[in-house]
């Protein structure tokens, strides 16, 4: 699958079609994706302990990953995903402009601890 979490995506199909959104999950097996603000369901749910109250509860809910292209964040377009090789890494790159799709994260490197007084 082409799609990743934290990736930005343009919906082309559906009742949100033409909306943008962020993936909050990805579900390569069943070829599906979460995206923020897309596919909004409701839920009737049931008290469970006498503290907790019933209602409807708004929840996302999946759409098929064929219904959505990554947004490239350099060129801001929705795009077809290609895949090309930097050094010894393969990345996903912009089918438009070939710009990296794959945010290179910082490791965070934590501080050296500080010796026990003796």
């Amino acid at each position: 699958m082409k799609v990743k979490k934290n990736d930005t995506v343009y919906v082309l199909t559906g009742k949100d079609a033409g909306k943008t959104g962020k993936v909050l999950a990805a579900f390569p097996a069943q070829n599906k994706v979460t995206v923020d603000g897309v596919n909004i369901q409701k839920k009737h749910q049931k008290a469970r302990s006498a503290k907790e109250t019933s209602g409807i509860v708004e929840q996302v809910g999946k759409i098929d990953a064929s219904n959505v292209l990554v947004v490239c964040p350099s060129c801001g377009k929705g795009t077809r995903v290609h895949h090309k090789i930097e050094g010894d890494v393969k990345v996903r790159a912009c089918a438009k402009c070939g710009a990296s799709l794959d945010v290179k994260e910082a490791k965070s490197t934590k501080p050296a601890k500080k010796a026990a007084k003796k």
